[in-house]
Protein backbone atom coordinates (compact mmCIF):
# COMPACT_ATOMS: atom_id res chain seq x y z
CA UNK A 1 0.00 0.00 0.00
CA UNK A 2 1.14 3.25 -0.73
CA UNK A 3 1.95 5.78 2.11
CA UNK A 4 -0.37 8.84 2.37
CA UNK A 5 2.35 12.07 1.73
CA UNK A 6 3.42 13.69 4.62
CA UNK A 7 2.67 17.66 5.15
CA UNK A 8 4.87 19.56 6.48
CA UNK A 9 5.58 23.48 7.72
CA UNK A 10 9.23 24.32 7.83
CA UNK A 11 10.46 27.17 10.28
CA UNK A 12 13.67 28.10 9.76
CA UNK A 13 16.27 31.51 8.68
CA UNK A 14 18.05 32.32 5.69
CA UNK A 15 21.74 31.40 5.73
CA UNK A 16 22.66 29.24 2.96
CA UNK A 17 22.45 25.85 5.24
CA UNK A 18 18.69 27.02 6.08
CA UNK A 19 18.21 27.52 2.18
CA UNK A 20 19.62 24.50 1.90
CA UNK A 21 17.53 22.89 4.31
CA UNK A 22 13.81 23.78 3.36
CA UNK A 23 15.17 23.24 -0.31
CA UNK A 24 16.64 19.69 0.49
CA UNK A 25 13.71 18.48 2.37
CA UNK A 26 11.16 19.78 -0.15
CA UNK A 27 12.73 17.81 -3.00
CA UNK A 28 11.19 14.78 -1.81
CA UNK A 29 8.43 12.78 -3.54
CA UNK A 30 6.83 11.70 -0.90
CA UNK A 31 7.31 15.48 1.49
CA UNK A 32 4.93 18.55 0.37
CA UNK A 33 6.34 21.29 2.25
CA UNK A 34 3.31 23.81 2.52
CA UNK A 35 4.98 26.55 3.34
CA UNK A 36 8.72 27.58 4.94
CA UNK A 37 8.72 30.31 7.10
CA UNK A 38 12.28 32.41 6.92
CA UNK A 39 13.79 34.68 9.71
CA UNK A 40 16.30 37.15 8.24
CA UNK A 41 19.51 37.65 9.34
CA UNK A 42 19.02 40.21 11.22
CA UNK A 43 20.58 39.89 14.60
CA UNK A 44 23.03 36.59 13.68
CA UNK A 45 26.59 35.90 15.16
CA UNK A 46 27.97 37.37 12.56
CA UNK A 47 26.64 40.64 12.79
CA UNK A 48 26.43 40.55 16.80
CA UNK A 49 30.66 40.12 16.28
CA UNK A 50 30.97 42.90 13.83
CA UNK A 51 29.20 45.51 16.15
CA UNK A 52 31.01 44.84 19.36
CA UNK A 53 33.72 47.36 20.28
CA UNK A 54 35.85 45.11 21.41
CA UNK A 55 38.44 43.13 19.45
CA UNK A 56 37.08 40.99 17.26
CA UNK A 57 39.48 39.87 14.28
CA UNK A 58 39.53 36.51 15.01
CA UNK A 59 35.80 35.88 15.27
CA UNK A 60 35.38 37.37 12.37
CA UNK A 61 37.69 35.36 10.40
CA UNK A 62 36.27 32.58 12.35
CA UNK A 63 32.87 33.50 11.16
CA UNK A 64 33.83 33.94 7.40
CA UNK A 65 35.30 30.48 7.03
CA UNK A 66 32.19 29.19 8.17
CA UNK A 67 30.29 30.98 5.29
CA UNK A 68 32.75 29.92 2.55
CA UNK A 69 32.83 26.67 4.43
CA UNK A 70 29.01 26.31 3.90
CA UNK A 71 29.50 27.65 0.34
CA UNK A 72 31.43 24.48 -0.47
CA UNK A 73 28.70 21.92 1.46
CA UNK A 74 25.98 23.57 0.11
CA UNK A 75 26.16 26.15 -2.49
CA UNK A 76 25.61 24.28 -5.70
CA UNK A 77 22.77 22.64 -5.06
CA UNK A 78 20.90 25.39 -3.16
CA UNK A 79 21.88 27.86 -5.35
CA UNK A 80 20.20 25.53 -8.41
CA UNK A 81 17.49 23.37 -7.62
CA UNK A 82 13.96 24.40 -8.24
CA UNK A 83 12.35 25.91 -5.13
CA UNK A 84 9.48 23.90 -3.93
CA UNK A 85 9.45 24.59 -0.65
CA UNK A 86 6.77 27.50 -0.78
CA UNK A 87 9.17 30.23 1.07
CA UNK A 88 7.84 33.52 3.38
CA UNK A 89 10.52 35.73 4.42
CA UNK A 90 10.18 37.52 7.75
CA UNK A 91 12.39 39.46 10.03
CA UNK A 92 13.89 37.88 12.82
CA UNK A 93 10.40 37.11 15.71
CA UNK A 94 8.33 37.72 13.52
CA UNK A 95 7.41 34.09 13.50
CA UNK A 96 5.30 34.49 16.71
CA UNK A 97 3.49 37.36 15.01
CA UNK A 98 -0.69 36.07 15.30
CA UNK A 99 -1.07 36.21 11.31
CA UNK A 100 2.20 33.79 10.67
CA UNK A 101 0.85 31.56 13.49
CA UNK A 102 -2.90 31.53 11.98
CA UNK A 103 -1.35 30.76 8.87
CA UNK A 104 0.11 27.84 10.26
CA UNK A 105 -2.75 26.96 11.85
CA UNK A 106 -4.96 26.88 9.15
CA UNK A 107 -2.39 25.57 7.23
CA UNK A 108 -2.83 22.45 9.53
CA UNK A 109 0.14 20.32 8.48
CA UNK A 110 0.95 16.59 9.95
CA UNK A 111 4.06 18.16 11.15
CA UNK A 112 6.12 21.08 11.71
CA UNK A 113 9.78 21.62 11.85
CA UNK A 114 11.80 23.93 13.18
CA UNK A 115 15.33 24.59 12.70
CA UNK A 116 17.27 28.22 12.98
CA UNK A 117 14.77 30.18 13.97
CA UNK A 118 13.47 32.08 16.75
CA UNK A 119 12.35 30.59 19.99
CA UNK A 120 9.00 29.90 19.34
CA UNK A 121 6.40 31.23 21.71
CA UNK A 122 3.13 30.68 20.19
CA UNK A 123 -0.21 28.21 21.17
CA UNK A 124 1.39 26.28 18.33
CA UNK A 125 3.30 24.72 20.58
CA UNK A 126 0.19 23.38 22.66
CA UNK A 127 -1.71 22.96 19.30
CA UNK A 128 0.52 20.88 17.61
CA UNK A 129 1.81 19.00 20.50
CA UNK A 130 3.84 15.97 19.48
CA UNK A 131 3.48 17.03 16.26
CA UNK A 132 6.23 19.89 16.16
CA UNK A 133 10.14 18.90 15.77
CA UNK A 134 12.69 21.40 16.59
CA UNK A 135 16.13 20.15 15.21
CA UNK A 136 18.79 20.72 17.82
CA UNK A 137 22.75 21.01 16.56
CA UNK A 138 23.72 19.71 19.64
CA UNK A 139 23.52 16.23 21.78
CA UNK A 140 20.92 17.37 24.64
CA UNK A 141 20.33 17.43 27.61
CA UNK A 142 24.66 17.24 27.45
CA UNK A 143 24.89 20.69 25.73
CA UNK A 144 21.99 23.32 25.63
CA UNK A 145 21.83 26.69 24.48
CA UNK A 146 23.75 28.79 21.99
CA UNK A 147 26.89 26.95 19.95
CA UNK A 148 26.41 23.82 21.21
CA UNK A 149 28.50 22.17 18.27
CA UNK A 150 31.33 24.98 18.79
CA UNK A 151 31.79 24.54 22.97
CA UNK A 152 32.41 20.91 22.69
CA UNK A 153 36.03 22.25 20.91
CA UNK A 154 36.46 24.19 23.74
CA UNK A 155 35.86 21.68 26.19
CA UNK A 156 37.87 18.51 24.51
CA UNK A 157 34.44 16.81 24.54
CA UNK A 158 34.11 15.94 21.13
CA UNK A 159 31.39 13.33 21.94
CA UNK A 160 29.37 15.88 22.19
CA UNK A 161 28.89 17.10 18.88
CA UNK A 162 25.72 16.22 17.04
CA UNK A 163 22.04 16.23 16.33
CA UNK A 164 19.22 16.70 18.76
CA UNK A 165 15.64 15.80 16.86
CA UNK A 166 13.07 17.09 20.35
CA UNK A 167 9.16 17.44 20.63
CA UNK A 168 9.38 21.07 20.98
CA UNK A 169 8.31 22.35 24.62
CA UNK A 170 8.44 25.42 26.38
CA UNK A 171 12.10 25.26 27.43
CA UNK A 172 15.23 25.86 25.56
CA UNK A 173 16.07 22.77 23.92
CA UNK A 174 14.64 20.69 27.01
CA UNK A 175 11.93 18.49 24.69
CA UNK A 176 11.03 14.81 24.29
CA UNK A 177 13.93 13.51 22.60
CA UNK A 178 13.31 11.36 19.33
CA UNK A 179 16.28 10.88 17.66
CA UNK A 180 19.69 11.79 17.91
CA UNK A 181 22.99 11.26 15.54
CA UNK A 182 27.06 11.90 16.55
CA UNK A 183 29.37 13.98 13.89
CA UNK A 184 30.97 12.12 11.60
CA UNK A 185 34.38 13.43 12.11
CA UNK A 186 37.94 12.29 10.43
CA UNK A 187 41.29 13.22 10.96
CA UNK A 188 42.76 16.91 9.93
CA UNK A 189 38.79 18.62 9.20
CA UNK A 190 38.26 21.55 10.48
CA UNK A 191 35.23 22.95 12.94
CA UNK A 192 33.67 24.28 9.84
CA UNK A 193 33.57 20.55 7.68
CA UNK A 194 32.84 18.74 10.86
CA UNK A 195 30.29 21.14 11.62
CA UNK A 196 28.69 21.25 7.97
CA UNK A 197 28.92 17.65 7.32
CA UNK A 198 27.02 16.92 10.10
CA UNK A 199 24.34 19.54 9.27
CA UNK A 200 24.02 17.56 5.88
CA UNK A 201 24.08 14.04 7.79
CA UNK A 202 20.98 15.61 10.11
CA UNK A 203 18.67 16.27 6.90
CA UNK A 204 19.09 13.04 5.40
CA UNK A 205 18.20 12.02 8.55
CA UNK A 206 15.09 14.22 9.12
CA UNK A 207 13.69 12.90 5.50
CA UNK A 208 13.76 9.52 7.78
CA UNK A 209 12.00 11.10 10.86
CA UNK A 210 9.15 12.76 8.75
CA UNK A 211 8.25 9.67 6.30
CA UNK A 212 8.76 7.29 9.57
CA UNK A 213 7.06 9.83 11.79
CA UNK A 214 3.63 8.00 12.85
CA UNK A 215 5.87 4.42 13.47
CA UNK A 216 8.52 5.98 15.65
CA UNK A 217 9.28 4.37 19.18
CA UNK A 218 9.05 6.24 22.15
CA UNK A 219 12.29 6.93 23.80
CA UNK A 220 13.04 6.63 27.12
CA UNK A 221 15.02 9.61 28.78
CA UNK A 222 19.02 9.59 28.52
CA UNK A 223 20.31 8.41 32.53
CA UNK A 224 23.40 10.52 32.50
CA UNK A 225 25.45 12.48 35.27
CA UNK A 226 24.32 16.16 35.38
CA UNK A 227 28.24 17.51 35.90
CA UNK A 228 28.26 16.91 31.94
CA UNK A 229 25.47 19.01 30.93
CA UNK A 230 26.74 22.45 29.59
CA UNK A 231 24.43 25.99 28.79
CA UNK A 232 25.99 28.47 26.67
CA UNK A 233 24.53 31.82 25.19
CA UNK A 234 25.83 33.60 22.66
CA UNK A 235 28.02 36.42 24.44
CA UNK A 236 29.73 33.29 25.57
CA UNK A 237 31.16 33.14 22.54
CA UNK A 238 35.01 35.76 22.54
CA UNK A 239 38.26 35.67 21.15
CA UNK A 240 39.66 33.72 23.79
CA UNK A 241 37.22 30.94 23.55
CA UNK A 242 37.73 30.62 20.06
CA UNK A 243 41.62 30.62 20.39
CA UNK A 244 41.03 27.80 23.21
CA UNK A 245 39.23 25.48 20.91
CA UNK A 246 41.83 25.99 17.71
CA UNK A 247 44.93 25.62 20.05
CA UNK A 248 43.36 22.28 21.19
CA UNK A 249 43.31 21.17 17.17
CA UNK A 250 46.38 22.09 17.15
CA UNK A 251 47.37 19.61 20.27
CA UNK A 252 45.85 17.12 17.95
CA UNK A 253 42.21 16.91 20.03
CA UNK A 254 40.65 15.40 17.13
CA UNK A 255 43.25 12.18 16.99
CA UNK A 256 43.18 11.97 20.57
CA UNK A 257 39.08 11.67 20.41
CA UNK A 258 39.06 9.25 17.26
CA UNK A 259 42.00 7.00 19.20
CA UNK A 260 39.62 6.48 21.99
CA UNK A 261 35.87 7.33 20.36
CA UNK A 262 34.16 3.81 20.80
CA UNK A 263 34.95 3.79 24.63
CA UNK A 264 34.61 7.58 24.93
CA UNK A 265 31.21 7.53 23.33
CA UNK A 266 30.25 4.49 25.10
CA UNK A 267 30.61 6.54 28.22
CA UNK A 268 28.06 9.18 27.40
CA UNK A 269 24.89 7.60 25.03
CA UNK A 270 22.80 8.80 23.28
CA UNK A 271 19.08 7.99 21.76
CA UNK A 272 18.84 6.43 18.53
CA UNK A 273 15.39 5.81 16.73
CA UNK A 274 15.35 2.33 15.64
CA UNK A 275 12.64 3.38 12.93
CA UNK A 276 14.74 6.46 11.27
Amino acid sequence: MLQKMKTIVLLTGSELRHDFFRKFIACDSEINVLASFCESKKGNLSEIVKKEESKNEFRTNHLSARELTEDDFFGIFSHTVQDLSNPQFLEKGEINNPEYVQQIIELNPDIIISYGCSIIRSELLTIFKKRFVNIHLGLSPYYRGSGTNFWPFVNNELQFIGTTFMHIDHGIDTGEIIHQLRANINSNDTIHQIGNRLIKDSFVECIGLIKNFDALDDMEPIAFDKTTERYYRKKDFTEESLKIAYHNLDLGSLDKYLNEKEGIDAKYPILKNPKI
